[in-house]
C-alpha cells in the first residue's frame, strides 16, 4: 500500500515500557485520513505515551505503526507530515508570538510569502493579531495555548496530534478552537485529539479510542460508545467514559463506603 492511499495513522502491537512499567501494551489500531479521533483515557492512561511514540519523540519498546504512510522508526520520512501540540507548548518566553511562528516556519522550511499569510490569517482567527508583537513572557496561558496550536498547524500537516488543545482557553477561545479543528478536518488534515473535555470529543470526533491502563478498552465511533452507558435514555459520552473506564471492584468499594 502506497503512502497516499494509506491511513493516516496505524499501529500494530505498539507496547512501550519503562522497566517493569508498562505504559502502552500492545496498541493496534487505525485512524482513516480527513477524521478527526478522539483520544481518551484516564491520567496516566499512556495517552500522552502513545502520542510521543507516534510523533518519534519516543520509542517503542515492541511493535510497529506508520504515520502518514511512514514507519515512525524513519523520523526524518515522519516529521514533514506531522504537526504536535503537547501539553505544554514548546515556545520562547523571549520571542513575540510571530517571532516564535516566524521561527517554526523556518524549521519547516516555508516560503517567507506563504509563511507571512497563513501566519497573519491565523494569528487573526485566534484573536492574536494585536499581541502578535509583545514577547510571549507576557502571554496568559491561553494566549501560549494558541500560539502553540498555531505553530501545529502552520505548514498545514497531514497528520496534527493535538494534546489538551482547549486547556487555558476562555469559552470564546475555545468556540474558535473546535472550529478551527472542525475546518482543518474539512480540508483532509488528520486531527488526533486528546483531551478530558469530553464534549468536545462528543462534538468534533468521528471515531473515538479509549485508553485505559495502557489498554484500548474501546473504539467506536461517539454514538456507538455512548450506547454502552447505563442511564437510560439520558446517554453521554461522559457517562460511557466512566462505565468504560470503571476498575473492577470499583461498584463494591462505593457499596462498602455507603453501608459504613
Amino acid at each position: 500500500m502506497s503512502p497516499v492511499d494509506a491511513p493516516a495513522i496505524e499501529t500494530d502491537g505498539l507496547t512501550k515500557r519503562y522497566g517493569e512499567t508498562t505504559a502502552v501494551s500492545d496498541l493496534t489500531m487505525a485512524v482513516e485520513r480527513g477524521t478527526v479521533y478522539g483520544f481518551l483515557g484516564p491520567n496516566g492512561a499512556g495517552k500522552t505515551t502513545t502520542m510521543r511514540m507516534l510523533t518519534t519523540l519516543t520509542r517503542p519498546t515492541a511493535g510497529t505503526a506508520r504515520v502518514a504512510g511512514h514507519s515512525i522508526a524513519d523520523r526524518e520520512s515522519v516529521t514533514p507530515h506531522i504537526g504536535y501540540l503537547p501539553e505544554d507548548p514548546p515556545v520562547y518566553d523571549e520571542l513575540s508570538g510571530r517571532e516564535q511562528l516566524e521561527y517554526a516556519a523556518g524549521l519547516r522550511d516555508m516560503p517567507d510569502d506563504a509563511a507571512g499569510e497563513r501566519i497573519d490569517s491565523l494569528l487573526e482567527r485566534f484573536d492574536l493579531l494585536e499581541d502578535a508583537n509583545k514577547r510571549i513572557e507576557d502571554y496568559s496561558k491561553g494566549m501560549r495555548q494558541k500560539v502553540g496550536v498555531i505553530q501545529a498547524v502552520l505548514h498545514e500537516p497531514d497528520v496534527a496530534f493535538l494534546d489538551e488543545p482547549t486547556s487555558g482557553l476562555d469559552p470564546r477561545a475555545a468556540r474558535t478552537m473546535r472550529d478551527t479543528i472542525a475546518d482543518l478536518a474539512d480540508r483532509e488534515m488528520t486531527i488526533f485529539l486528546s483531551t478530558h473535555i469530553l464534549p468536545v470529543v462528543d462534538e468534533l470526533a468521528d471515531e473515538i479510542g479509549v485508553l485505559h491502563d495502557g489498554e484500548l478498552v474501546a473504539e467506536g465511533d461517539p454514538e456507538t460508545l455512548k450506547s454502552r452507558a447505563e442511564t437510560g435514555d439520558a446517554r453521554s459520552l461522559e457517562d460511557a467514559f466512566l462505565e468504560i473506564t470503571r476498575d473492577p471492584g470499583e461498584d463494591g468499594l462505593a457499596t462498602e463506603r455507603a453501608t459504613e
